[in-house]
């Protein structure tokens, strides 16, 4: 999830798909990438995306340790539920892929597109599939669309992604954070110190409070993810784009989707009235409210979001 500075802290289920959890692996020079396959009902061939989540230690079913929401495990199984079948993976460094990345310091941004190109390509050469979308996440919407130009896909999903360079979308985070969070002297010094990460340099000694967001092992991934403008990707891109968002998502802006969806031309936004960052719904943008759907896997995701993206997809790919 992009949101690093909030990491400080009834509707019926969709009907399960045919095969759920089937494991795939990828073979890299640097080790092998995990992933699991939801497959629709019935006889294939289907079309397929590949779901790719956030910043930060978030795995395949959108959780990270002490966070479980199972967000993106439920969107996996509900559109492979509508004849969409779903690729979820674990990125380099995170969940079962953890081993193919040795050291933090070593990732970048253009890492895990490459990466995403991979499981697009292993998608293609698999008869069971027709043709093949990518879905990101948060961060992992900007990392589709830097993935695009090499996986060439069908479509993209942006859900809840950035629509400006990452810079501006943490100031804001930032500048919205508690004051008991992040105080003032602090706010000061992470607008200095990314200012000097979209320089290029690196800061060696950021403030011990800031030091997760900051760290140095962290900042050449940083400096790398700073530079993409997410709408001249769209714009780049020749195939059909959505950006969804939520009207309650305190990390990123209804603005970011409708940036997004203006760049590429005939590309659509939706907004979905009362979703959060990890896609259900919450009706208010109140912090406590927020953060107990971040750790509920109980909660569905909002009624509205996957009727929205398994339309998309549908007309998009040409599921049965």
């Amino acid at each position: 999830m992009l949101a690093l500075v909030v990491l400080l802290a009834n509707v019926e289920p969709a009907p399960p798909p045919r095969a759920v959890g089937e494991p795939v692996a990828l073979a890299t020079p640097t080790g092998t990438l995990h992933a699991t396959l939801d497959l629709p009902p019935g006889a294939g061939p289907w079309p397929v995306v590949v779901l790719h989540a956030g910043s930060g230690p978030t795995d395949r079913d959108g959780n990270q340790l002490g966070m479980r929401n199972d967000s993106l495990k439920m969107l996996g199984r509900a559109l492979a539920a509508r004849g969409v079948a779903v690729l979820r993976v674990d990125k380099r460094g995170v969940g079962r892929s953890v081993r193919a990345l040795a050291r933090e310091q070593d990732i970048r941004l253009d890492t895990y597109a490459a990466d995403l190109a991979g499981w697009a390509r292993l998608l293609r050469a698999d008869g069971r599939f027709t043709k093949v979308g990518l879905v990101g996440h948060s961060e992992g919407a900007l990392i589709a669309l830097l993935a695009a130009a090499e996986a060439k896909p069908d479509a993209i999903v942006s859900l809840c992604g950035p629509g400006r360079r990452l810079g501006d979308v943490l100031r804001e985070q930032l500048a919205n954070a508690p004051r008991a969070q992040l105080p003032p002297d602090l706010h000061d010094a992470s607008r200095m110190i990314l200012s000097e990460l979209e320089s290029g340099a690196e800061v060696k000694e950021p403030p011990f409070l800031l030091a997760s967001l900051f760290r140095p092992s962290v900042q050449p991934y940083l400096i790398s993810a700073l530079r993409p403008d997410p709408a001249a990707l769209a714009k780049a891109y020749p195939g059909p784009l959505l950006a969804v968002t939520g009207t309650t998502d305190i990390q990123v802006a209804t603005a970011d989707g409708e940036r997004l969806a203006a760049a590429r031309p005939g590309g659509r936004h939706v907004s979905v009235a009362g979703m959060n960052h990890v896609l259900k719904a919450v009706p208010t943008t109140d912090r406590a409210a927020q953060m107990r759907m971040y750790g509920d896997p109980s909660a569905p995701l909002h009624p509205e979001l996957v009727g929205a993206v398994a339309g998309f997809l549908r007309d998009a790919l040409g599921a049965k």
